[in-house]
Order: C-alpha cells, then sequence, then structure tokens
C-alpha cells in the first residue's frame, strides 16, 4: 500500500516537472488566470455611454426638459442636429439613437393628443440598440409625466413609495460576473487540455510502454497524472481567484474561501478524468484538440455560465445536469456571490462528486483497455 502511494507521488511530481519545463503549456496557465479574466472584466455588457443626438423641432420647455434627462452614465451628452442631417450621421456612425421631438409636441401633450416621437435606432450595434431604446422609452415618458405634473400644479406626492433593492449587486455589475465565469471556465479548459496532453504526450514519446514494463499499474498512473494536474490547476485558479479577481480587479467575494476550494477540487476531479477519457479516445494529439473543442464548448455555453439556465429548453437543462460544468458554475455563484454555506450548496456538491466518481470509472476502465 505505502508502494503504491509512493508510486503515484513519484509518477505525479514527474508530470508536474514536464509541465514547468513545458514553457508554451506554463505561458497558457499564466494567461488564463491573469490577463483573459482582466479581459473578461472589461468586456462589460452594460449599457453605457449610448451615443444619441435630439432634432428639436418644438424648441418648447418640454423639449428641454426631455433633452436635460439624457445624463451620464447612460447616455452622452446628447447633440442637437437638424432632420436633414439624420442618415448622414448615422450612416457614419457618429450616433446609435437619434430622437425627433416634432412641431408642437409640448402643445399636443398638454391638450392630451399623444404626439408621435421618432427614435431612430443603429441596430448594428447589438449590444446597446434593444437595451437603449428601452432606456430611451422609459427616459421620455418620466420627464413627459413630470413636466405635465409640475406644470398642473398636481401634488408629486404618491400613496406609496416604491424603492427596489438589488441584492448581492446593488448595481447590476456585470463585470463582476463576467470575471468569475471567465476564471470557471478557464479552470474546465485548462483541466481536460493538461491531462489530456500529459497522456497523449507519454503515449507518442513512447515513455508510457516504459512505465508499464515497470512495477507499476495502470490505476496508479492514471491517479498520478490526475492529482497533478489538479494540484496545478488548482494553486493557478486560487492563486487567480485572490490576487487579480479580488485584489486586482477589487471584486466583492461573500462566502467562505475553504468551501470554494473544496468545490474547486471535486470540480477537477470531474475534469481531469473527462481529460483522460478523452485522449483515450485520441490517438494522438489534433484529434484530442478537436474532442476537446467539441466537447467544452456546449460544457461552457450551456452551463449557465453566460446565460441562465432557466432561459433553455427544458430538456437542455435535464441533459445538463449531468455535466460537472452546471454544478461548478451553481457552487461559485452561491458561495462566492451569495455567501451561501454548506447547508444550501451541498446538493450541487454531491451530484459534483457522483459525476466524478462515474467518470473516474469509466476513464479507468478505458484506460486500461487502451494500454492492454
Amino acid at each position: 500500500m505505502m508502494q503504491a502511494i509512493k508510486n503515484i507521488y513519484q509518477l505525479g511530481k514527474k508530470e508536474i516537472l514536464s509541465l514547468c519545463r513545458d514553457w508554451l503549456l506554463m505561458a497558457l496557465i499564466l494567461y488564463s488566470f491573469t490577463a483573459a479574466v482582466i479581459v473578461a472584466y472589461n468586456a462589460s455588457s452594460d449599457f453605457a455611454d449610448g451615443a444619441i443626438a435630439i432634432v428639436d423641432e418644438d424648441q418648447s420647455q418640454l423639449t428641454q426638459a426631455v433633452i436635460d434627462a439624457f445624463l451620464p452614465p447612460l447616455f452622452l451628452p446628447p447633440a442637437i442636429i437638424q432632420r436633414a442631417d439624420i442618415d448622414r450621421t448615422m450612416d457614419e456612425g457618429r450616433y446609435t439613437f437619434v430622437v425627433v421631438l416634432p412641431v408642437n409636441f409640448e402643445k399636443d401633450v398638454m391638450a392630451n393628443n399623444t404626439p408621435l416621437v421618432q427614435v431612430n435606432v443603429d441596430a448594428t450595434r447589438m449590444s446597446q440598440a434593444f437595451t437603449g431604446a428601452g432606456y430611451i422609452q422609459q427616459i421620455l415618458s418620466d420627464a413627459v409625466s413630470d413636466f405635465v405634473r409640475n406644470s398642473s400644479g398636481e401634488d408629486s406626492s404618491s400613496a406609496a413609495n416604491l424603492v427596489v433593492r438589488k441584492r448581492y449587486n446593488a448595481n447590476l455589475n456585470s463585470s463582476w460576473f463576467n470575471a468569475l465565469m471567465q476564471l470557471a471556465n478557464n479552470v474546465a479548459m485548462l483541466a481536460i487540455i493538461l491531462t489530456g496532453s500529459a497522456l497523449i504526450t507519454e503515449r507518442e514519446s513512447g515513455t508510457l510502454e516504459h512505465l508499464l514494463v515497470m512495477p507499476v499499474t495502470p490505476f496508479q498512473i492514471m491517479l498520478s497524472k490526475i492529482w497533478s494536474m489538479m494540484a496545478v490547476v488548482m494553486a493557478a485558479a486560487l492563486a487567480g481567484l485572490f490576487l487579480i479577481v479580488r485584489f486586482y480587479l477589487q471584486v466583492p467575494l461573500a462566502g467562505s474561501y475553504f468551501l470554494y476550494a473544496f468545490g474547486l477540487a471535486l470540480y477537477l476531479f470531474a475534469l481531469t478524468s473527462l481529460g483522460i477519457f478523452l485522449a483515450c479516445m485520441s490517438s494522438n494529439m489534433p484529434q484530442l484538440g478537436m474532442l476537446i473543442i467539441l466537447v467544452l464548448m456546449p460544457l461552457e455555453m450551456l452551463s449557465g455560465s453566460s446565460t441562465p439556465q432557466e432561459s433553455m429548453p427544458v430538456w437542455v437543462q435535464r441533459v445538463m445536469q449531468f455535466a460537472p460544468t452546471t454544478h461548478f458554475v451553481s457552487i461559485t455563484q452561491g458561495i462566492l456571490f451569495r455567501g451561501a454555506g454548506l447547508r444550501a450548496m451541498w446538493p450541487p456538491f454531491l451530484k459534483l462528486f457522483l459525476i466524478g466518481a462515474v467518470l473516474f470509472v469509466i476513464s479507468m476502465r478505458r484506460f486500461r483497455k487502451s494500454v492492454a
């Protein structure tokens, strides 16, 4: 028993030393948990600094109130242009939105004639077009309502004052979410790539055959690759979480770091087992790369890291319950965002452990068959 543990330790140590000598993979690890996370943080999907122009054909107090209502950070200061300049300026890409306030706008509003306001939207800017149009509609409605109420001398107080407070992310800052989900996606990518490439490299170089004639078993060889790659990716992921996400990007983390590390270990156990399985299904590195792309893309896109699973078809939600990424995303959001404890998060922990155990058994059987 002690000799088996020693063999697993020495073989895993060999894998870590071999990885340290591969400068390209080391550069990939460094980039994945530093620059890639920073880029994802800065690639915010929040609506801000919308370029807007206004055609004021009424020149009234109401239209001036509407113009003054478009404020940063949602919109840049509105530019005043003429109707004849709308097509040219939008074709040049200078403005995403052009609002046309018609003649007699204030007069029609005060007479309850419901005048029409034209809003031109450059829909080629998809990240801003839909959301910005909604903000414009809300701002126009609020500005007109306030003007009519103040002009008629009505009491602006209401019977009930509704105050909406958002938990966990009061300002709806998507950058916090992007950084942590990019970290989780990079963990999946590296765990599969490093484990699979370690096995493929030994097979192509012939060292796998050398190991098989030594007093070591396929189980010891496989387990050594799993624990060594788990240790490397876990150390890099936790370093990226603390140094980049927490301290450099100043993303607030609410929950227990130890509980998150435990979930990360279970996640890596499942993914490294999957990496061994994919390597056993491949005869060379290009085939492994194609398999990783085919497996990793749906795992990341359908896990809930980019789109909530509730918005997906029911059958997709059920299928993704068998994917480890789904439960790790749930663990990450529950612990680091909401500060949830083990009492609330034990179901995804249990599911992650069961998925990892099944993947390990399947990979072990496939590995033994491939080296037989």
